[in-house]
């Protein structure tokens, strides 16, 4: 069990990391939000609803800029290329978050008591 908890703790210090990386005009980094002493403790699903609320976000706006810049309503191309960057990133990582998540949760399974 510590070595699925540890995996856990982990992928919850990466996505900190990476979500911080991401917070100019992007995903607002939740997990450092939570990481001040004073503050109490969030519970671990409103960081998952909160990331996937941010992933929808991010992929609304990527499909605003395209739906622009075809439309020609003044989206240049880079800031269309940006937006599906950013969604794509957001996406990989919610994506490597919910691997992450099922091989801890393969792990706990496993284990014989």
């Amino acid at each position: 069990m510590l070595s699925a908890m540890d995996s856990i703790g982990t992928l919850a210090s990466t996505l900190a990391r990476l979500s911080g990386n991401l917070t100019n005009g992007g995903v607002q980094p939740a997990l450092a939000q939570t990481a001040s002493a004073d503050a109490a403790p969030t519970p671990f699903s409103d960081l998952l609803t909160d990331a996937v609320g941010q992933v929808n976000q991010l992929e609304e706006q990527a499909h605003a800029a395209v739906t622009g810049l075809m439309s020609g309503s003044g989206v240049d191309v880079h800031q269309a290329m940006i937006a599906t960057e950013k969604a794509s990133m957001s996406f990989e990582l919610a994506l490597a978050v919910h691997n992450k998540a099922i091989q801890a949760y393969q792990q706990v399974i496993g284990m014989q008591f």
